[in-house]
């Protein structure tokens, strides 16, 4: 199932043609840093989350830490 709701069907050459585009306009050198940003906003979303969970399966475990 490769289809978006906005997109429609996204194919083999669509995707040849975003990633072509992406190192047109950030360059080689720029996308790894961006790639290292994302991953680590994604790190510290799933971090977030993690707490979250850990805050509702133990809900006064935090109160005794303080």
């Amino acid at each position: 199932m490769n289809t978006l709701l906005f997109l429609g069907p996204i194919g083999t050459g669509e995707i040849i043609v975003l990633a072509l585009a992406v190192l047109v306009l950030f360059g080689a050198k720029k996308i790894p840093e961006l790639m290292k940003g994302v991953g680590k906003g994604i790190r510290g979303f799933k971090d977030g989350l993690k707490g979250i969970e850990d805050e509702i399966n133990n809900p006064g475990e935090e109160e005794k830490k303080s």
